[in-house]
């Protein structure tokens, strides 16, 4: 195998594995190469990561040690991305009947639901989340993505139990949109006792919904970690929801006038 080869292999090999340990042995073994060639060639892949803000690849200690490629974003590829999107969904046809706010085309893009799934990942790595949760809802395809880049698994929590998942845990909550008692439902295998769960969702207004999964882990003993919300409306500005994390805010939609304003969220806010 040529070294142009083997280094396209050993960069798609991280890039499929994100916060996962391989071993060099393993991969020198893999590759036929010895671990100095292959560690050359890793700190090329690491130098091209870095300068072009990709991510990083990190040494692992320990028995399961090796590298580890963790997801990175640019400042300057997050801003384009914020701003781009905020011209995108600054539209007056955006607003449907009823004061709700269409974005489910922008939310099933694929290029749109990597970025997010990147943003997020950067941003909640650090606390180690083992779920990502979300509910029901377009916020599914958000969750996928980030929990691709954080490598743990997800789960949805549904407005109606399925038979097929076995015995569930309920709760009731007020919806953020329309004031109504609604019914959330995880299958008790979903989530192991004592997990740390990172929340993902679409949108948020009052935060109620983010509040009754928060009621849901507890009884699960599991602790939620982090709240990453893609928009969340500046009114009411008291949420139900001490902590959260949006990309962008709706600070004004207009119904009569035909106007909406948004803005970027609280991304930046130290954690």
């Amino acid at each position: 195998m040529r070294r142009s080869e083997r280094i396209v292999r050993l960069t798609q090999q991280l890039l499929d594995h994100p916060l996962t340990p391989l071993s060099l042995t393993d991969m020198a073994e893999q590759f036929s190469v010895a671990k100095s060639s292959l560690s050359e060639d890793l700190a090329i892949i690491r130098k091209v990561f870095e300068e072009d803000g990709e991510g990083f690849l990190r040494t692992h200690l320990g028995a399961s040690g090796g590298i580890v490629f963790e997801v990175d974003v640019s400042p300057a590829r997050e801003r384009a991305f914020l701003t781009d999107m905020i011209q995108h969904l600054t539209h007056a046809d955006r607003i449907l009947p009823g004061g709700y706010f269409y974005m489910t085309d922008v939310l099933a893009k694929p290029e749109v639901l990597r970025m997010v799934g990147k943003m997020f990942a950067k941003l909640f790595a650090p606390l180690s989340p083992d779920v990502v949760l979300t509910v029901e809802t377009k916020g599914i395809a958000l969750a996928v993505a980030t929990a691709e880049y954080l490598n743990c698994p997800f789960v949805v929590a549904r407005r109606d139990h399925k038979w097929s998942e076995g015995p569930s845990v309920s709760t009731n909550y007020v919806s953020g949109s329309d004031r109504r008692i609604q019914t959330m439902s995880l299958s008790r295998r979903s989530i192991p006792v004592g997990s740390r769960v990172l929340i993902i969702d679409d949108f948020m207004k009052a935060g109620g919904t983010v509040k009754g999964m928060t009621a849901l882990i507890e009884e699960f003993s599991a602790q939620v970690v982090g709240t990453g919300v893609f928009m969340a409306t500046t009114e009411p500005c008291e949420k139900l929801v001490s902590s959260y994390r949006s990309l962008f805010s709706l600070a004004q939609m207009d119904e009569a006038g035909a106007t909406v304003v948004i803005q970027s969220g609280n991304y930046y806010t130290s954690l």
